[in-house]
């Protein structure tokens, strides 16, 4: 395996429980990719930015728990909940799926009968359509027939934490295939899993030491320079492996497969990236309402949740502002991002944030995710005989998700598995 992102674990994880020896490379002295714990000074650690998980994640728990983490401890776990500073909002009860979607639609602040009467037609119009919508190709399009209301309320929020690119840009089938696991497909799916501990500790770690036991060999810190074949075998600096899973970077294993799948690498070179950035502020005395809480973003307010990470027992006072889709931000820089979220604290938030809040930190991942767009052709998960991918980019139905990038790790593996057991 190469990389050790959560696809890479994922396919290590995997690969040992089918019985295979594994060797796990990264060139990171760290597991975890673009979803871990970073080291602070004062000894403190913090995400490289703000994740949650839902209940429809099958994959990603099931592994968790293979490799050790209490899942009921690691999260606090709770029906959906869209909910703004002054109350407006959608708010999910426990229950069948389809029949709690529409009591909270029902039931949402802020939104006329007219809102509410609006988005149940349009949902179970989608439904009965299989969740399918030829005609739209984006999210935008997909939803222009309802009021403005549900739109700025719940469908941009929900587009941009699913598939961090805006409605107007945003793949349509994407998103409704979001829409259905998440809302509609199994009682519980939408439950919100926001972390007690931080992304490292989820998965990253656990995992780590559970190949360790198993005898896995991991050698991080160390940057794959060349993968050659001789008949069929392949070779990894030198050293003959059956198989290998490129479980790094798109541009990583683009650099790689080049000289087996040319074809294969220009296009997983050529994805285009969103960002996401998080600011994190000190708060006063005061928790907040709830530990998630939405916020309206628009060009001047960048921010569209906070986490109090003293609610989800993590570092007491510390919130977490989440910029998704920030690449507006990349381009006037992280200090103005930063100052432009704080304000919106101020303003959103009065009762626990001033404007001389303390900035704990600002993370910038400029790779967080690709531009889930309609016309993007993402690169598939064989590049040859024996050599696959694995990713949150790899061809497949969801988004650039760590469910994504769990399943793509796991899908890889019983890939090569199945000619074995045949």
């Amino acid at each position: 395996m190469v990389g050790a992102g959560w696809a890479g674990l994922a396919a290590a994880v995997q690969a040992v429980t089918l019985g295979h020896r594994v060797t796990l490379y990264d060139m990171a002295a760290h597991a975890g990719g673009r979803a871990r714990s970073v080291a602070l000074p004062r000894a403190m650690e913090l995400d490289n930015g703000q994740h949650i998980m839902i209940g429809a994640y099958r994959e990603t728990l099931r592994l968790m728990q293979l490799v050790g983490v209490d899942t009921g401890r690691m999260f606090d776990r709770r029906p959906l909940e869209l909910v703004y500073p002054d109350g407006d909002g959608l708010r999910m009860p426990r229950g069948p799926a389809r029949i709690v979607f529409a009591w909270a639609v029902l039931r949402a602040r802020g939104w006329s009968w007219h809102d509410r009467w609006a988005l149940l037609q349009q949902a179970f119009a989608w439904q009965r359509a299989g969740m399918r919508s030829p005609e739209a190709s984006t999210v935008e399009e997909l939803c222009r027939p309802l009021p403005a209301r549900v739109r700025e309320g719940l469908i941009d929020p929900l587009c941009i934490a699913a598939l961090n690119t805006p409605a107007s840009q945003a793949s349509a089938s994407v998103f409704l295939r979001v829409l259905n696991d998440a809302l509609f497909a199994e009682p519980g799916g939408s439950d919100l899993l926001l972390p007690r501990a931080g992304l490292s500790q989820l998965f990253p770690a656990p995992a780590l030491a559970w190949l360790a036991a198993k005898d896995a060999r991991v050698r991080l810190a160390q940057r794959v320079q060349s993968i050659r074949r001789s008949g069929d075998r392949y070779s990894i600096d030198g050293e003959a492996f059956d198989a290998v899973v490129l479980a790094c970077s798109a541009v990583e294993a683009a650099r790689l497969a080049a000289p087996f799948n040319a074809e294969w690498a220009l296009q997983a070179a050529a994805l285009v990236y969103e960002p996401i950035g998080t600011v994190y502020l000190k708060r006063g005395a005061h928790p907040l309402p709830r530990p998630m809480v939405a916020l309206r973003s628009d060009p001047e307010r960048p921010a569209q949740f906070a986490f109090d990470l003293g609610l989800l027992g993590q570092h007491p006072g510390v919130v977490a502002f989440v910029v998704s889709g920030a690449r507006p931000w990349i381009e006037r820089g992280s200090q103005e991002m930063t100052q432009a979220v704080r304000q919106q604290a101020v303003v959103a938030l009065p009762r626990f944030f001033d404007p001389s809040a303390p900035v704990v930190h600002t993370a910038m991942e400029r790779r967080a995710t690709f531009a889930c767009k309609p016309d993007l052709l993402r690169p598939a998960m064989q590049v040859a005989d024996g050599l696959l991918a694995a990713g949150d980019y790899v061809e497949g139905p969801y988004p650039a998700t760590l469910e994504g990038a769990v399943r793509s790790g796991v899908r890889a593996v019983q890939a090569l598995h199945r000619p074995a057991a045949a």
